[in-house]
């Protein structure tokens, strides 16, 4: 996650759950090296969010050197970024990590489900199984080798990889800033708390988040996680999963 006065961006890793990946840096390095020069090219306001990601993304695969870009499994990660700009709000998304705007008529969900579209039967296996236990281990393997083939493909869905033209199909937008009151820019690991525990409205986190802060707020997603460990209420990938949040307020980022 980073944030500036302007702009907020929130990256997030994508499993590789132990499969080969042709890199020898690790998720880990891909989102913070992608998370720099995405900074370093939103510098000029100017610049159209997709651009800014495309030229990450090329300045990232050149650091790579050695490893195999062209294999499947090639360190990914989810995107959102939104920006503040006179009277203006620009938004981009890259996979499920959403942005939600609070408006003076309620909140807008700006997110890309494509993933949820493809693979149904395997992700249907893996949420048969408790989380943790050796056959859910061995159904998401296959979900995310399933997935890894069809991972930035016409067929598929798009995510921040080895290849620029991945921001090509991200979902931007801009919206007049006079309309929007506050923001969040989450990763699942947070937004699921209203979209699949449905343990809390997003008027329930904005109130919290303006109450008690983005720690807070994660402190209730983990508490949420940790009364169903198994995944027998919510079958899920993990017991609890990577969680930013980036609050924004008018003149505040948190």
């Amino acid at each position: 996650m980073a944030g500036t006065p302007t702009f907020a961006v929130v990256l997030d890793g994508l499993s590789t759950a132990g499969l080969e990946t042709g890199c020898v840096h690790g998720v880990p390095w891909y989102v913070a090296q992608l998370g720099g020069h995405i900074v370093a090219a939103l510098a000029d306001p100017a610049t159209p969010l997709a651009d800014a990601l495309a030229t990450a993304l090329d300045r990232v695969a050149a650091l790579h050197q050695t490893c195999d870009l062209r294999n499947p499994g090639t360190p990914s990660a989810t995107v959102a970024i939104l920006r503040e700009r006179p009277g203006a709000l620009d938004h981009l998304v890259l996979a499920d990590s959403p942005i939600v705007l609070e408006g003076v008529d309620g909140f807008t969900t700006l997110t890309d489900l494509r993933v949820d579209e493809v693979c149904q039967d395997l992700r249907a296996e893996t949420e048969r199984h408790e989380t943790g236990s050796p056959e859910h281990r061995s159904s998401v393997a296959k979900l995310v080798a399933a997935q890894r083939e069809i991972r930035n493909t016409p067929e598929g869905y798009w995510v921040a990889s080895a290849a620029s033209e991945a921001a090509v199909h991200a979902l931007t937008g801009t919206v007049d800033s006079s309309d929007v009151r506050s923001a969040v820019v989450v990763s699942d690991g947070v937004s699921r708390l209203v979209t699949e525990y449905q343990m809390a409205s997003w008027a329930d986190v904005f109130t919290q988040l303006r109450n008690d802060g983005p720690a807070a707020l994660i402190g209730k997603v983990r508490q949420v996680e940790a009364s169903d460990p198994h995944g027998r209420r919510w079958p899920r990938y993990k017991a609890g999963d990577d969680a930013a949040v980036a609050f924004c307020q008018r003149d505040a980022v948190v």
